[in-house]
């Protein structure tokens, strides 16, 4: 298939790995993190980091948007059906996120609650055609990818005057993420680590372009490279990255060219203007409040902003103290590092968001690396 089996040539890995192997040096190491959950679903399916010398280590960052949705909008989402009962719409990830009492979305419906599986934000304005005495609510979630589908629903509610629609935002942006990560004095409080430059997210920058991140390379001196999801586009990306480093330059490159253009889809990101507008601030799991960081539905179309038109309030959450989640989305600690990874908490039984979505790096690793670390902890 064209774009598919090209990029999944094992030949060609091992030759980019060697090239790797070949221009890092030995006196250094080289700290990446790639920000999309899925880059790091594609470094786990593949065994990208077996390929690596080990001078180079991938992060997991907090790319997953079912990982970083915190407690409270699932628990705000599950007070929605329940006590309001509306007829909740969303995706099939965001039903199993864990939220306060032991609930989730999936267990809520169990309870009586009418909540509905969707593919796209479509099927959930259809929903809502369909059932014109029942009030719909689709909870939106996702980076800069997902956001132009909802906002085209709410432009085609509004046109379309259908009433008993709503959304609840939230949509988040990465660029501000990032720069939580690099600069923000809660989040260092936190717990970070050392970066050497970011795999960038391939599908949001189909959206936004690849000029965002040139604020990385100019302010913090951190090299960027936006890469495909195929085990070669993120191979390709680790070796540009070293030469970056290597050559002392920080800057943007753009290796999945085959979608990814400087200013990205002009249309999508007008449709989106013309719709959302920024929040002054706005949880994050393992990030805390990020400010300037998700999207909010413009007056203009209040009427379809569920959160408006039922009065809702968003309660913070801690997580639970066993999980690790935050750490793990900020990159300081590594699945394994999860004392109930594995155990107690497991994709059939996820007790932290990592688990839920295939994106999250825990789910990543319990699906295809945790069978390799086997022997070395029986050897320990």
């Amino acid at each position: 298939m064209k774009y598919i089996d090209e990029f999944r040539d094992g030949e060609l890995a091992r030759g980019i790995a060697a090239q790797i192997a070949r221009e890092v040096r030995p006196d250094r190491r080289y700290q990446f993190m790639e920000f999309c959950g899925g880059h790091t679903h594609a470094i786990s399916r593949y065994g990208i980091t077996d390929l690596l010398p080990p001078q180079v280590r991938l992060i997991h960052g907090p790319g997953c948007p079912v990982c970083v949705l915190p407690i409270g909008r699932v628990d705000l989402a599950i007070r929605l059906a329940l006590e309001h009962k509306v007829w909740l719409a969303t995706y099939g990830d965001c039903l199993r996120v864990p939220a306060s009492d032991g609930l989730s979305l999936l267990k809520a419906k169990a309870r009586g609650a009418r909540i509905a599986m969707v593919y796209s934000a479509a099927d959930a304005l259809e929903l809502a055609r369909r059932n014109p005495q029942q009030q719909v609510v689709f909870f939106a979630i996702g980076f800069e990818t997902t956001t132009p589908p909802t906002a085209l629903v709410i432009r085609q509610a509004a046109a379309g005057k259908v009433g008993n629609f709503s959304v609840v935002c939230n949509h988040v942006l990465t660029p501000s993420a990032i720069t939580s990560i690099l600069e923000s004095p809660e989040v260092r409080q936190l717990g970070t680590v050392p970066l050497d430059g970011f795999i960038g997210p391939a599908h949001v920058s189909t959206v936004i372009g690849s000029r965002p991140y040139e604020h990385f390379a100019q302010e913090y001196a951190k090299p960027v490279v936006i890469a495909g999801f195929e085990p070669l586009d993120v191979m390709q990306a680790i070796l540009m990255l070293v030469r970056q480093v290597n050559d002392g330059r920080a800057e943007v490159e753009n290796e999945f060219t085959r979608a990814v253009t400087r200013d990205g889809n002009i249309k999508a990101q007008a449709l989106v203007s013309e719709v959302f507008e920024l929040r002054r601030s706005f949880e994050w799991r393992g990030l805390g409040e990020v400010p300037y960081s998700a999207l909010a539905i413009r007056a203009e179309y209040a009427a379809f902003d569920a959160e408006k038109k039922f009065a809702l309030e968003t309660r913070k959450v801690a997580d639970n103290r066993a999980c690790e989640c935050g750490a793990i989305l900020r990159g300081v600690k590594h699945p394994r590092d999860c004392r109930i990874f594995g155990t107690v908490c497991t994709p059939e039984n996820p007790v932290g968001s990592c688990m839920v979505s295939s994106e999250g790096a825990c789910a990543a690793h319990y699906t295809y690396g945790r069978f390799r670390e086997i022997p070395v902890r029986a050897a320990a």
